[in-house]
């Protein structure tokens, strides 16, 4: 019998989301970030590759983004955003999407780890990663870029439904939806009232920008995950184990591998996966 409760009557999310309680029976202290490894139950000692001497002294979320960093000057210009999708398997539209979403979005962020001026090259610095970390996320990263076990752990415990280790499109949306936070702008309109005479104009400025900042972490969230399921999914669903390699990047570099030395990836949700599914859909309907 626990000295506390995990769940309360009226908030009915802590009854329908339960936590990992057990995590701590396969990984010491889950609670604690790992600066450079990304462990599970699944896998309590990480990823082999994050043990190395060219990853070990970068955390979690740096190694993320490594895979798109292939000259190590630390830098990621819009064209090796490109080229890193492109050996995924994305097709061009996609990468060039993906190459503006995330060099112009993150861009900036990653800068003001040295320098408070935007980068005319819209240029993504792996030094400074941490700094574009995004709210209505999973926290699975902390925000210096570490990984914790913990949450890593809730976010199957609370949105698996199934218990089958893997997370489903639907599934993957409850969790968005789930994690989706509001960035207060009625709360930042109260404080405005304290501006005297400046609070209209200021409240014209600041209001659409609180709200354009939850739209735009919301957004990030839809495309990260989404990307994730489209490159990873086998039979509908992700694995645990294929997430947890996607937060350290490990998958990135063995996706590339098979591509080009073995037999395909034989995971991910293409256009031709699109395009059988469209005629399993019209079969079911004329019949």
């Amino acid at each position: 019998m626990r000295p506390f409760d995990l769940a309360v009557g009226n908030c009915p999310e802590t009854a329908q989301h339960r936590q990992a309680i057990f995590a701590d029976s396969v990984i010491s202290k889950p609670a604690i970030a790992r600066a450079n490894l990304a462990v599970s139950t699944s896998a309590p000692a990480g990823s082999p590759e994050s043990k190395t001497s060219e990853l070990k002294d970068y955390t979690v979320l740096q190694q993320h983004v490594l895979f798109w960093d292939r000259d190590a000057d630390g830098e990621i210009f819009p064209w090796d955003t490109y080229v890193g999708f492109r050996d995924l398997g994305f097709n061009m539209l996609f990468s060039l999407l993906a190459a503006f979403v995330i060099n112009v979005g993150f861009s900036y962020p990653t800068r003001l780890a040295l320098s408070w001026l935007p980068d005319p090259w819209f240029r993504v610095y792996v030094r400074g990663i941490h700094k574009a970390k995004h709210g209505s996320d999973t926290g699975v990263y902390d925000r210096e870029g570490r990984f914790v076990p913990q949450l890593f752990e809730d976010m199957f415990s609370k949105w698996d439904v199934h218990g089958s280790r893997s997370l489903s499109a639907v599934e993957l949306w409850s969790m968005i939806k789930g994690h989706r936070l509001a960035g207060d702008p009625f709360g930042v309109y109260y404080v405005l009232l304290s501006l005297g005479p400046l609070r209209y104009p200021a409240l014209c400025v600041i209001l659409p920008l609180a709200v354009a900042a939850d739209v735009v972490q919301w957004g990030a969230a839809f495309f990260e995950w989404g990307t994730t399921w489209l490159m990873a999914q086998k039979n509908g669903r992700v694995s645990k184990e294929d997430v947890r390699q996607t937060y350290d990047g490990s998958i990135f570099w063995k996706i590339k591998e098979a591509r080009e030395h073995g037999k395909g990836w034989n995971k991910g949700f293409g256009p031709r996966d699109l395009i059988d599914f469209g005629r399993r859909q019209y079969k079911t309907f004329v019949m």
